[in-house]
């Protein structure tokens, strides 16, 4: 092709993309990572939509399993990860350089993801610049500012500032209504971590993992919440440490957070019992599939409670209160709280009552959702006809 004929190419191109909706996707945890990842790829699939992805890495590791499972390239990285760095710091590191890239790229709307220190100041970053912002898993609500801490506030200031609420469940939206948005601001979507469990699980999965629990019933543990480190977390391990000793065919695995502060808990009260298995964190396929052979769930996390209930797997939940209210209301998730005795006595009667167990082990919840597929249509629509 002559030189003229490829500066008309380029001057067309420049021109399409011109044409394009912008949407930039901000995110820097691995949970962020996992729910916004088929958010990501179906945006890539549009060719109305120019995708601009942008990690912080608030969690550097644990990020870059997911990024790499699911085959994205971040076209910013910021980087921040630091041991033992404050939520402040984070909180003013994040906005001060997302503040830059948005003003550099000038997207038509800035896509966050839930209630974590990335999303909350990624956010606030963009309000600052008056740049449309749209919230994937608005309205999540326990109405107590401590717990989840820092996330509840986080999720309630992003949805303060949020255009474009994309609310998981109808709770969610009756949340928000109650809060004063807009209803023409809100849409119901679903959620899309099952979007993403529809691309990871597998019909023939092996694992070592697997071959260790052998016969046994598998006992999956998670727990990292900033508000349960310290003596609730060693109640959790005390409890499941004395499970294992007064039932003799289940096996405990914890992927441990690698937080310094979580480990040494777990190692202190954990270590040497040759039926608890303490690992490191697995990869998204890795951790989604053994989720998926074990027998029952206890967790502190928010994403797992919504995970296992599309799994239809019994979860007690270690904390005091939970936001998946709908979880609750079909019968797969139980909030047992962090006491020693209490943490005890709600595994052993799940573990040893069949009906109790049955009436947990439920999966009609999330069942033909396409949350990607809604956020991105609903995205096409709003600034197509603008």
């Amino acid at each position: 092709m002559s030189e003229r004929g490829n500066k008309i190419q380029e001057k067309y191109r420049n021109k399409n993309e011109k044409k394009k909706i912008k949407v930039m996707t901000i995110f820097g945890t691995r949970p962020e990572a996992i729910k916004m990842a088929p958010v990501i790829k179906e945006l890539q699939k549009r060719k109305q939509i120019k995708c601009i992805v942008c990690v912080t890495a608030q969690h550097r590791e644990m990020l870059d399993q997911v990024l790499e499972v699911f085959k994205i390239y971040p076209d910013y990285d910021l980087n921040i990860m630091k041991t033992n760095q404050s939520l402040s710091e984070i909180t003013a590191k994040v906005l001060k350089k997302i503040e830059k890239i948005i003003k550099k790229e000038k997207p038509n709307i800035v896509l966050v993801h839930g209630d974590t220190t990335t999303a909350f100041a990624s956010a606030l970053a963009a309000f600052y610049v008056h740049t449309d912002i749209g919230h994937v898993e608005s309205g999540l609500r326990t109405w107590n500012k401590y717990e989840p801490y820092p996330e509840e506030i986080n999720r309630q200031m992003i949805d303060g500032l949020t255009d474009i609420c994309f609310a998981p469940t109808n709770t969610s939206k009756e949340n928000l209504l109650k809060e004063g948005r807009e209803k023409k601001s809100i849409y119901v979507t679903g959620n899309t971590v099952i979007d993403a469990l529809k691309t990871t699980l597998k019909e023939k999965f092996n694992h070592d993992i697997l071959k260790w629990i052998g016969n046994d019933r598998l006992v999956l543990l998670t727990t990292h919440r900033r508000e349960n480190i310290g003596e609730p977390m060693r109640n959790t391990f005390q409890a499941i440490r004395h499970l294992v000793e007064d039932i003799k065919d289940i096996k405990v695995v914890y992927p441990a957070h690698l937080n310094n502060k979580v480990r040494d808990i777990a190692n202190e009260v954990l270590n040497n019992c040759d039926r608890i298995k303490i690992i490191e964190p697995l990869n998204v396929i890795d951790f989604h599939n053994i989720m998926n052979k074990a027998y029952i769930i206890l967790t502190d996390s928010g994403g797992i409670q919504e995970e296992a209930t599309f799994l239809g797997k019994p979860v007690l939940v270690l904390r005091n209160t939970t936001e998946r209210l709908e979880e609750m209301k079909v019968g797969n998730i139980k909030v047992i709280g962090t006491e020693q005795e209490k943490i005890y006595e709600e595994t052993k009667r799940l573990l040893n009552n069949q009906n109790e167990y049955n009436n947990m082990k439920k999966s009609e919840l999330y069942k033909d959702i396409n949350a990607s597929k809604n956020i991105v249509d609903i995205i096409i629509k709003k600034y197509c006809s603008s």
